[in-house]
């Protein structure tokens, strides 16, 4: 179990990281620093949950499953951060940058 939550942890980390780094990309869909972060950390959740449910993380604690819980933060967090900027953006939005 004490692996399962180093993996939900890294998990939302590189979430967070995910989505600051599309942020700073793609700039006209930057949320601003703080949700950026917020968002990255809800995709980096999602994108584990995601992976888990198609059983591709064996969620061992072995360095293949924290590789692709670093991964799949990473992604999912870019990935709903850019969404959600590109909703935000549809709507009249103002850019962050």
């Amino acid at each position: 179990m004490e692996s399962g939550i180093i993996e939900l942890v890294l998990s939302l980390v590189t979430g967070a990281a995910g989505g600051n780094l599309a942020g700073a990309l793609l700039k006209k869909f930057s949320l601003g620093t703080l949700w950026n972060s917020v968002v990255g950390i809800i995709g980096g959740g999602l994108g584990a949950q995601i992976l888990a449910v198609f059983g591709l993380v064996s969620g061992g604690g072995d360095i293949g499953s924290i590789i692709s819980a670093v991964g799949s933060g990473a992604v999912g967090g870019g990935v709903l951060m850019s969404i959600i900027g590109l909703i935000r953006n549809a709507m009249g939005g103002k850019s962050a940058a």
